[in-house]
């Protein structure tokens, strides 16, 4: 908008001169006081600019706002004299004081935004440049015009000194003002280039206006309001709009430089005619010379002039013949040091034409690719790159040469390089442009490459067997489910574990457990299709990815996978020879298909949960998941949390049973059983809490919820804590009878190891810790002991049991009958109670199989001197018949269920129930427990008692 104004006002000036104005008053105020606004104007421009922005070009803009001043004072004093006094304007006279003073300021100014040389030479050639424009301009204006002026002056009237002086100080102040205008323009500072620009088109104008109003034929017949003015207006304008134009462009401001982008490139003509300059000064001074001594007395000022721009010329040659020279061997220096650092570089330079041509290749080519150099050059780039790489390079390497070379100046291309052995090498280069062509500077990375393949294969695959481990099982797994094959809900996963792995490690060492696992993953690895995936996930655990074939029957498909897996179990439970024994272990499998919208991860929980249920059932087996698991598992975690808030709230409360002598009905024990209290104030048997606690307590099934253990453990050390306490209460109140206490081996195993805050002595929640802080004497206490985990080691419990006999605890081997290693139990272990399951005793009289496997225990108890307890006696037949058989003491709803504390001091009080058939003689010797007893499951029959 500002430069179309200022058009408009430069034409609408040079409009009216050239039309005459309409009249002459009016030509001679815009002859006179137009040009002295439009200085003034210009003068107010750049001082103000000057003011407001602080930039190494301030300088300049006040003497620009000096010199314009000066201008517009002169034509303010030539409108008065013709204007307002309406005559001729005198020589010499104010205005042409004013108009002398404008030329110096502007070079002076023009010097101001020169770019400055660096060097000493620099400025001498500064000078120097200066001198050959200008001697040679007045060399040729001496010649044409100013040596008849100053003839005239030397020859003239009085008076005509001061007219003749003036007439040649305004061309040469001209001169010395287009010679700056001439050096500046080849040596102009790069910064705020398009003020500088607008600066010099606006004094180049000016000067050109003088030189034309200087010329004897046009001053003659010059009046003001001429066509002539309009080169002055259109000068003052520019001056006015150079720094506010830079401005607006936007790189105008202190610090600012020229917009960011690339860079044009210069022509060819635009580049030499700096170098050209002297040499066409010194024509100009040669045709000045010529015209003076064309049939006319040589002119002594022609001939100074023109040696000393001779001179000048010849010193400014020489000083740039010594700068070749300087930057020849300068140029030799870093050319022989860049070559040493191509050729002794490790990397290979290569220097490929526009149309892919090897122009140079560095010498370390024959180190790096096997290949001499010299072989290299002149064959194509592509043929070198590997194909598979080759289109992807093509396709860099475009976009790298169509983006602007400011934004990105280099890209990193990696490929495969052929070597000399026709291996294919892995090359990282570095490109960059080079006169339409391309720079490669290339490093071998083959071994970077393979050690990073080697550790994403280590952190994707297990180190024993080489199989994928979870997380790239996981990652193929999802990749299963997603995609193309996203709708195919045949795909399965099959999660595999060795059973009986645990005893290979036990029994021959974690090295022929890590010689079994290998195996079995090849075994499996070698069983699984070519697209599917066989994995470790951790310890004895495998899993299998069976990819579906987009079968739509669901049935078909299930047996298809279920005869893979079972195929799978077949073969991985073959026997193993491994460090010359042959080992033999089963697999359970779990087997779950991609339902629709299925997530991965629930995918293998539900192949996990699978697996687990085919170790639950019996192990060496298959399962298919079905959605009960989960709901399984969903109750469990349901019930490990209402337990957790029982022990909290206190909603447990302990009832004990009478364990009675069979011959006398004598009171001996009493058995302590946890119940759980209702909202309604009703304790019931919680069997089913019972049954959680002893499953996470003894086998610790992998799929029961976390932390379940740890509650469990609660249970137990809240049940011993409360009978220690309570049969505390009761010796007190005079009722010295035992209590007995069921514990799993695990529990009382964790009860034994000593801990820091005891000071590594006896545990705070141990049996003796317990027994001593109540003052309960050990011989008052029965611990029946529940072998549910064949996990626990014999040793370990041995050691532990005889410590507790040593202090009077008595041992009961709870369920005999039933359950895990019986007969290993009665032969390691110190017991002193044989507690019979009651699975013995329900069917006793009814079955006579069964009423002679009970005997024989009992036969085997009396054999070894030990007492006997039968469990769930709740018929008076049964009393009857245990008796006959030998048993010594019984417990059941024959006799009474489980008391609250209240009723059994009544029982206690009474000691004795009656017995069916009446008291007898015990057919087995055996006294009273004196103390022996443990905890049991007891009748499962809810017992509507109060509570306490």
């Amino acid at each position: 908008m500002a430069q179309l104004l200022l058009a408009l006002l430069c034409g609408g000036y040079a409009v009216g001169a050239g039309l005459g104005w309409g009249s002459p008053e009016i030509a001679l105020v815009m002859g006179d006081f137009g040009l002295a606004a439009a200085g003034a104007l210009a003068a107010v421009s750049c001082y103000h600019y000057a003011r407001t922005h602080r930039s190494r070009e301030r300088p300049a803009w006040l003497l620009f706002a000096f010199s314009s001043l000066m201008g517009a004072c002169g034509n303010t004093v030539w409108g008065w004299y013709e204007v307002v006094l309406g005559r001729e304007v005198p020589q010499p006279s104010v205005a042409d004081f004013a108009f002398l003073c404008f030329a110096p300021p502007a070079i002076v100014g023009l010097l101001v935004l020169a770019k400055r040389p660096v060097t000493r030479a620099g400025w001498v050639c500064l000078a120097l440049d200066s001198w050959l424009i200008g001697g040679s301009l007045l060399t040729l204006s001496w010649s044409l015009a100013l040596a008849h002026a100053a003839q005239t002056a030397q020859d003239g009237a009085p008076g005509s000194v001061p007219r003749a002086a003036l007439s040649l100080a305004y061309p040469l102040l001209d001169i010395a003002l287009v010679s700056m205008v001439l050096v500046l323009h080849f040596r102009r500072s790069p910064g705020n280039r398009s003020a500088v620009n607008t600066a010099i088109a606006a004094l180049a104008l000016t000067v050109l206006s003088d030189a034309l109003f200087t010329s004897p034929l046009l001053r003659a017949n010059y009046q003001s309001g001429q066509l002539l003015d309009a080169g002055w207006f259109a000068g003052s304008l520019l001056l006015a709009y150079a720094p506010w134009g830079a401005r607006r462009l936007g790189y105008g401001q202190e610090g600012s430089g020229p917009p960011r982008g690339p860079r044009p490139v210069s022509r060819p003509l635009t580049g030499s005619l700096p170098a050209l300059t002297p040499y066409l000064a010194a024509a100009v001074c040669t045709l000045g010379i010529l015209y003076n001594v064309d049939g006319r007395k040589i002119d002594r000022m022609v001939v100074f002039t023109g040696c000393t721009v001779v001179l000048a010329l010849v010193i400014r040659q020489g000083i740039m013949l010594l700068d070749n020279i300087a930057l020849t061997q300068e140029l030799a220096q870093k050319e022989n040091h860049f070559r040493s650092l191509v050729q002794g570089s490790s990397d290979v330079i290569m220097i490929a034409a526009p149309t892919g041509t090897l122009r140079y290749v560095s010498p370390a080519a024959a180190g790096v690719y096997g290949r001499d150099a010299e072989e290299l050059v002149g064959t194509q780039l592509a043929d070198l790159i590997h194909p598979d790489d080759l289109g992807g390079v093509v396709h860099e390497v475009r976009r790298f040469l169509a983006a602007p070379p400011a934004e990105e100046p280099t890209t990193r291309i990696e490929c495969r390089f052929k070597s000399g052995s026709g291996e294919w090498l892995n090359v990282e280069s570095t490109v960059n442009r080079h006169q339409g062509g391309l720079i490669l500077n290339s490093r071998d990375v083959t071994e970077r490459v393979r050690l990073q393949a080697q550790l994403q294969h280590s952190a994707e695959h297990d180190p024993l067997t080489d199989l994928p481990n979870r997380a790239l099982f996981t990652r193929r797994v999802r990749q299963a489910l997603t995609g193309r094959r996203a709708g195919d809900h045949s795909t399965a996963v099959l999660f595999i574990d060795l059973d009986g792995f645990k005893a290979v490690n036990d029994t021959i060492g974690h090295q022929a457990g890590d010689e079994l696992l290998v195996e079995a993953a090849r075994r499996l690895h070698d069983s699984v299709r070519a697209g599917d995936t066989a994995a470790r996930l951790g310890g004895d655990e495998f899993a299998a990815l069976i990819l579906g074939d987009g079968s739509r029957d669901r049935s078909a498909r299930a047996h298809q996978v279920h005869e893979i897996a079972d195929r799978l179990r077949t073969t991985l439970s073959q026997p193993y020879r491994i460090s010359g024994h042959e080992v033999r272990v089963a697999a359970s499998i779990g087997v779950a298909f991609a339902d629709p919208g299925i997530t991965p991860s629930d995918l293998m929980r539900n192949a996990d949960l699978a697996m687990y249920r085919a170790k639950a059932g019996g192990k060496d087996r298959v399962e298919l998941y079905a959605p009960q698991m989960q709901a399984e598992v969903v109750r469990r975690a349901e019930l490990a949390g209402r337990l957790r808030t029982a022990l909290h709230e206190g909603e447990f409360a302990l009832l004990h049973q009478p364990v009675v002598c069979l011959a006398t009905g004598e009171i001996t024990a009493v058995s302590a059983q946890a119940r759980w209290r209702s909202a309604q104030g009703i304790l019931f048997t919680p069997a089913e809490f019972l049954r959680v606690a002893e499953q996470n307590e003894g086998a610790a099934a992998p799929d029961h919820p976390a932390g379940a253990a740890g509650r469990t453990a609660e249970l137990g050390r809240w049940l011993l804590e409360e009978a220690v306490e309570q049969a505390a209460d009761r010796r007190h109140a005079g009722h010295d009878v035992p209590v007995a206490v069921r514990m799993t081996a695990q529990r009382l195993l964790d009860l034994g190891v000593p801990t820091a805050a005891a000071g590594g002595g006896v545990p705070l929640g141990s049996v003796e810790a317990l027994l001593s802080r109540h003052g309960v004497p050990s011989g008052a206490l029965v611990l029946e002991l529940a072998l549910c985990d064949p996990r626990v080691p014999f040793d370990d419990l041995e050691r532990r049991l005889t410590a507790l006999r040593r202090l009077g605890v008595r041992i009961a081997l709870d369920g005999f009958g039933s359950g895990y290693a019986a007969i290993s139990a009665l032969r390691r272990l110190p017991v002193d109670l044989l507690k019979l399951d009651r699975g013995l005793v329900e069917g006793v009289v009814e079955s006579a199989r069964l009423h002679k496997i009970t005997a024989g225990l009992l036969r085997i108890a009396n054999d070894l001197g030990m007492q006997s307890v039968a469990d769930g006696v709740d018929l008076p037949e049964q009393v009857l018949a245990l008796r006959a058989m030998g048993c010594t003491h019984g417990q059941g709803m024959a006799f009474s269920g489980p008391l609250d504390e209240y009723r059994l001091r009544r029982a206690l009080a009474r000691s004795t129930f009656p017995v069916p058939g009446g008291a007898a003689q015990p057919a087995l010797a055996g006294g009273s427990l004196g103390g022996s007893m443990a905890i049991h499951r007891g009748s499962n029959n809810e017992t509507p008692v109060p509570p306490t």
